[in-house]
């Protein structure tokens, strides 16, 4: 099966926190929301006390072009980007060159060459070397881009294969838009990138180390659910669609996904030793809770995660990930990836540690 070898993350040098982000919201949705103070506990009520953004607090004050915006969304994706696959390739031992399949997930901003291309220059990858950009799974993107780069070490066995998620989800920010969905966005959304290695079962090498195997991947979209999460395209950027329903329908819908996908392999949720769910806000992870009948205490890594970077969109469960492979690992554990994204749909990664060699 495919093994992940190594995580590696990174966040912009911005830290806001969220006593700042209140304050900035106050000011700039009071004439649109009587009652704003009101309103304003949503910042005290997400679990977050710092985020990391792309740009300076005085940044956002002023207005920006869809073209700046997007031009530091492709400068800074790129550097956080070479961050963490540095930091990832560093743990795992291996050389730039040694990579022959590279996966790049995002969803805000847009690039043509897209992401993948500017990172084989930044980081001195092989010309040859296979390269897929994958585009919109919003905050489904880490989990779904772990199943493809799974699927694409299944396929070439002896071939490492490097994911990078990367979101500035900040430079999204629009500021004409009063909407309560961007003061809620305004409350979550941070930036961050995380660099998975994933190796094919035939390569071999090195002392046996116990590490996560891929075993299954799942993919499920619920129909006419499109306006659940997302992104509209307007004349000044990308506005953000964020139901206040997504808390219900993770009490109402994902059980019944996740039980016949664990039953397919004999499990329950009461076999699955670790979660690595993404922290989507409180609410999600609450709602995950009641739904899974499952303690906090099995969450504590995504609440962590929440706590120090907010939503990061689609890197923020792979922080989860890199978090949990810093602890001891027994074989033999099960452990379940999961995260939530537009379509409405859900992602889930089944592992089990193993003892192998790389």
């Amino acid at each position: 099966m495919p093994r992940i070898i190594a995580v590696g993350t990174a966040v912009p040098p911005y830290v806001l926190h969220q006593t700042e982000a209140r304050t900035f919201a106050g000011s700039l949705f009071g004439e649109a929301f009587p009652g704003i103070e009101r309103l304003l506990k949503i910042f005290e009520n997400t679990a977050i006390d710092t985020r990391h953004v792309s740009k300076p607090l005085a940044w956002f004050e002023e207005e920006h072009s869809v073209q700046e915006k997007n031009q530091a969304y492709i400068e800074t994706a790129c550097r956080l980007g070479t961050e963490a696959v540095r930091r990832c390739l560093a743990q795992a031992g291996c050389h730039p060159t040694e990579i022959d399949h590279l996966l790049v997930v995002s969803t805000t901003g847009l690039a043509t060459p897209s992401l993948d291309a500017r990172l084989i220059n930044q980081l001195g990858l092989r010309k040859n070397v296979k390269r897929t950009p994958i585009w919109g799974l919003g905050c489904a993107g880490g989990a779904a881009g772990l199943r493809q780069a799974a699927a694409v070490a299944k396929a070439w066995p002896t071939d490492r294969v490097l994911l990078v998620a990367v979101e500035c989800c900040s430079l999204t920010f629009r500021r004409q838009d009063h909407s309560k969905s961007n003061l809620v966005a305004t409350s979550l959304f941070g930036d961050g990138a995380a660099a998975v290695l994933v190796s094919g079962e035939a390569r071999k090498g090195g002392p046996p180390t116990v590490r996560w195997e891929v075993v299954d991947a799942a993919s499920h979209c619920w129909p006419d659910s499109l306006d659940v999460m997302g992104w509209d395209f307007m004349d000044d950027g990308m506005k953000v669609i964020f139901s206040r329903d997504i808390p219900t329908l993770i009490k109402q819908q994902v059980k019944g996904v996740l039980d016949p996908f664990l039953a397919s392999h004999q499990l329950t949720m009461t076999r699955i030793d670790r979660l690595f769910m993404h922290p989507g806000g409180k609410k999600v992870l609450e709602a995950y809770e009641e739904a899974l009948g499952m303690t906090r205490a099995k969450l504590a890594g995504a609440y962590e995660v929440l706590k120090k970077y907010g939503n990061m969109s689609s890197p923020t469960v792979l922080f989860v990930l890199e978090q949990a492979m810093r602890q001891p690992l027994q074989p033999g554990e099960m452990g379940l990836l999961a995260a939530l994204g537009p379509g409405f749909s859900l992602e889930t990664v089944l592992l089990q540690a193993k003892e192998t060699v790389e």
